[in-house]
């Protein structure tokens, strides 16, 4: 496993949430594995909407593109999986989605599961996900923190109590069994709920972590 190196795609154009993510990613994927970011350019610096999710698709397809000698497997870091399609299709490189990577592993074994998050504007791209995966029957649907998705992200306590609001209703409203906080700029905020919930609280990027360790160690 020696010297495996994992690409980062952030599809929102700002660096330091890619810093953040990938070091969530190195904590989770220990040793024996580079996991090295690369962030959008042409994208915003926070996708909220689904023209915003799809205008992305080409770039990460690019930025996968550029760098597939470099490494051995890639993770695109943005909920809604934008180019995960196009990358897939066109190479032989392993590649996974933090979306669809949480919903894979919190379905196991029949588990039921909602998604708590920040951008209404992105509902029925969200929806779509688990129909695509085969999981819509153990999926709850979604709850959105209260407040402007830009200002969340500015502020972390903020950011917290609205997600732990979106995550509660999950539980008690929709009876979901795990709830997963959806979206790669939340990670650290995922991080920080899970010990406050007795339910399962689920931070997308180690999953998408784990997801493509094994498939390039098959």
């Amino acid at each position: 496993m020696a010297g495996r190196r994992i690409l980062l795609i952030n599809p929102n154009s700002n660096k330091a949430t890619t810093a953040m993510m990938v070091a969530i990613a190195r904590s989770s994927a220990g040793d024996g594995f580079d996991i090295v970011g690369a962030t959008a350019k042409r994208a915003p610096t926070m996708i909220v909407s689904a023209d915003a999710l799809e205008t992305a698709a080409p770039e990460v397809e690019e930025i996968a593109h550029a760098n597939s000698c470099e490494c051995d497997g890639i993770i695109v870091s943005a909920f809604g999986d934008p180019g995960l399609a196009g990358i897939k299709a066109a190479m032989k490189l392993p590649a996974v989605g933090i979306g669809e990577s949480a919903m894979l592993e919190v379905a196991e074994n029949g588990r039921r599961f909602g998604v708590a998050t920040t951008t209404p504007l992105l509902k029925a791209k969200i929806d779509a996900l688990p129909e695509t995966l085969g999981l819509r029957s153990h999926y709850t649907g979604t709850r959105f923190a209260d407040g402007d998705p830009h200002e969340l992200i500015l502020d972390p306590s903020l950011l917290r109590t609205a997600l732990a609001g979106a995550v509660e209703a999950c539980i008690a409203q929709d009876g979901a069994e795990a709830v997963i906080i959806g979206g790669g700029p939340l990670g650290e905020a995922a991080r920080e709920l899970q010990p406050m919930f007795t339910v399962p609280v689920i931070a997308p990027i180690p999953t998408a972590v784990r997801r493509i360790i094994r498939l390039v160690t098959v």
